[in-house]
């Protein structure tokens, strides 16, 4: 190959470095790895092994386990059965480790037995990082995304699919009934196209015992779903697509800054309702804000969260849900009608003034209702305002909450592009690293333990790019 750089002679005796540490270069981010497990108390933060037993056969340090794993999905590599390979041949595996190997079974009972141990060590790592100044936010972007399961769509039952999986199955029935009653008319039919069919038949039928079983125990449940391979696993319906996905919820709030993520969690709640509160509050202790604005999208619409947010220190900015169907009637919406606070009153579209009914009626003791009994009788705009008799505005005791979220937004009309930018990707790239299955592991413990290992190598990555690696490794690894 006379004319092309050619590689090293297999036969050829060679020179190797002296020392693993000449391997691994000095801004090499698996230092970091090394250096950041170095300094955690993992007697403090719960892991187990980290004494060892006075008999029996010597473990691996928790260090070590824990080492691999930061590097295996800083590199996503998340399967314990590659990290075994990568422990064997990758040089700086072995830099980290010293040579040790761990069989694949260790590596996977190690992020099994520690999974609240493991979801600490995320957490001190944005500790970390608000040491380095890297959390100098007052604002953070929330966000869901739905995360997908080991368990498939079709081992994943509600009653619905039951009900539509028996009607499917005994439309399969006739149909095959009907084919074996033409086969007994023919008499040069061969017997084995009648077994065929009679064997068919007989997997159906079994097929139905097994729906009515599912059936039999969603009715004992509280929850509406059954996932078979992973019980936590729910379905969800993705924004935009004709399927759900079976999976998890995973809520993530990042800092508008750098980026980096400083609070999230797993759910299997199959909407992002009932989450800000939880995620603001999470984002607000780990940025150590007195106050923090946080963006989220309309899918975190709830009064009673935005509310409940009230006197805390945070303050949520998520665009009003419109659920009022008047705007594709034809008929003005709720926000045609301007509600003045010192007269407590709304002005409707002609001018007119609501007032506030004496009675609450509307079957809560928190509506107030707004109307004018007798403007409302000869206004020229009414066929554009309501079909009933008399236009009533309803209004929450609490309305003034969101109506300061509300002029919030108004100040900040970038506020959801914002959000978007923060957020979004962070998904996407979290989703582009797991690859197209997702999660490995089942059960929401095991899960959460998957993400935040996941969520770590994020963040860790995102400081390296920020500050480099000799910043983040003071302390020198000669020798």
């Amino acid at each position: 190959m006379s004319g092309f750089i050619c590689g090293a002679d297999r036969s050829q005796g060679t020179m190797f470095p002296a020392q693993l540490e000449d391997y691994v270069a000095e801004d090499n981010p698996v230092r970091v790895i090394d250096f950041f497990v170095d300094q955690l108390d993992l007697r403090e933060l719960g892991f187990s092994a980290v004494d060892p037993k006075e008999t029996g056969r010597p473990a691996y340090h928790p260090t070590v386990m824990l080492k691999i794993y930061v590097y295996g999905y800083l590199n996503r590599v998340q399967s314990s059965r590659r990290l075994e390979g990568e422990c064997q041949r990758n040089v700086e595996v072995m830099w980290l480790t010293g040579c040790l190997a761990p069989d694949f079974k260790t590596i996977a009972d190690f992020r099994k037995d520690n999974g609240p141990a493991i979801r600490k060590v995320c957490r001190e790592f944005i500790v970390v990082c608000g040491r380095a100044g890297l959390l100098t936010a007052t604002a953070v972007a929330i966000d869901g995304s739905k995360f997908k399961a080991v368990n498939s769509r079709d081992r994943n039952f509600t009653e619905a699919k039951v009900a539509k999986r028996l009607e499917q199955i005994e439309a399969s029935i006739e149909r095959y009934l009907s084919l074996l009653e033409i086969a007994d008319r023919q008499p040069e039919a061969p017997e084995i196209k009648r077994t065929h069919l009679k064997n068919k038949i007989g997997r159906l039928k079994q097929e139905i015992e097994r729906m009515k079983a599912i059936e039999a125990q969603l009715a004992q449940q509280e929850d509406t779903q059954i996932s078979l391979t992973d019980p936590d696993a729910r379905s969800m319906q993705g924004t935009g697509k004709a399927t759900g996905t079976v999976g998890y919820n995973v809520q993530c709030a990042v800092e508008i800054k750098n980026h980096l993520i400083v609070a999230h969690e797993v759910t299997n709640a199959v909407n992002d309702r009932s989450q800000l509160l939880s995620m603001a509050k999470q984002a607000k202790a780990a940025l150590g804000a007195e106050t923090m604005e946080a963006f989220a999208d309309r899918g975190y619409y709830k009064a009673e969260e935005v509310l409940a947010c009230e006197g805390t220190g945070i303050l949520p900015c998520v665009p009003k849900t419109q659920t009022s169907n008047n705007p594709n009637r034809g008929l003005f919406s709720g926000q045609h009608f301007i509600y003045d606070a010192k007269t407590d009153s709304y002005t409707c579209p002609a001018g007119a003034s609501l007032t506030k009914g004496a009675v609450r009626s509307d079957r809560r003791d928190n509506i107030d209702q707004y109307r004018n009994l007798t403007a409302c009788l000869t206004c020229s705009l009414k066929p554009r305002c309501t079909p009933d008799r008399v236009k009533r505005v309803k209004r929450w005791q609490h309305e003034a909450v969101l109506d300061k979220m509300q002029a919030r937004l108004d100040r900040m009309p970038d506020a959801m592009t914002i959000r978007r930018q923060t957020v979004e990707h962070t998904f996407g790239t979290l989703k582009f690293w797991m690859g197209a299955t997702h999660f490995l592991t089942k059960t929401l413990k095991n899960v959460r333990t998957e993400m935040s290992l996941q969520v770590l190598a994020y963040n860790m990555k995102r400081m390296i790019n920020i500050l480099g690696v000799k910043p983040l490794t003071p302390i020198s690894h000669e020798g």
